[in-house]
């Protein structure tokens, strides 16, 4: 009996997101992300110097695996809080981003709270998703999550979840 003739890997072609992944696994590249594309004061109380990077890896309470793309941590002004950076990549247009960036966070805070990874006040660190878009079409996609859900009367406005994320575009041209 003959053993079937052993295969070669194939070697998957590298993705936009690959790419990303390797330039924005640098402090100097987030540090720059932060500074030139954050709008507002705020991002001058942020010590980059002590950017961090984090595992983006979690399972869920149903034991499922879920990872994101990139996170970094760095320290807020003199309270010694954290602000963690979601970076999703994405090259095509995902109409949901909304929601799966509050999956994302949520995941995130599950995470800190089974390691104890709180505030010295016992609270969640603020986190600012940020997503960089590289495809050929202008982002149409909602960039808070109201817009995805359906209106509802005013009595149940205090339950609707809000969620919105940083979008700096980057738009490829068309070949």
């Amino acid at each position: 009996m003959t053993s079937p003739a052993p295969t070669t890997p194939r070697r998957r072609e590298p993705t936009h997101d690959s790419g990303y992944k390797l330039l924005y696994g640098h402090a100097a590249m987030v540090r720059d992300l932060l500074t030139g594309f954050v709008p507002g004061d705020w991002v001058s109380s942020l010590d980059l110097s002590t950017l961090e990077r984090c595992s983006g890896s979690y399972v869920t309470e149903d034991l499922r695996d879920r990872a994101d793309d990139l996170i970094w941590r760095l320290r807020w002004g003199k309270d010694w809080l954290y602000v963690y950076l979601l970076l999703e990549f994405q090259s095509t247009i995902d109409a949901w981003m909304a929601v799966r960036i509050q999956s994302y966070i949520g995941l995130l805070y599950q995470d800190l709270i089974r390691a104890e990874q709180l505030s010295a006040h016992g609270r969640l660190p603020p986190v600012l998703p940020i997503v960089l878009y590289n495809g050929t079409q202008v982002w149409n996609a909602a960039e808070t999550i109201e817009p995805l859900l359906e209106p509802a009367p005013p009595v149940l406005a205090d339950y609707r979840p809000q969620q919105a994320y940083l979008l700096p575009e980057e738009i490829t041209p068309l070949k």
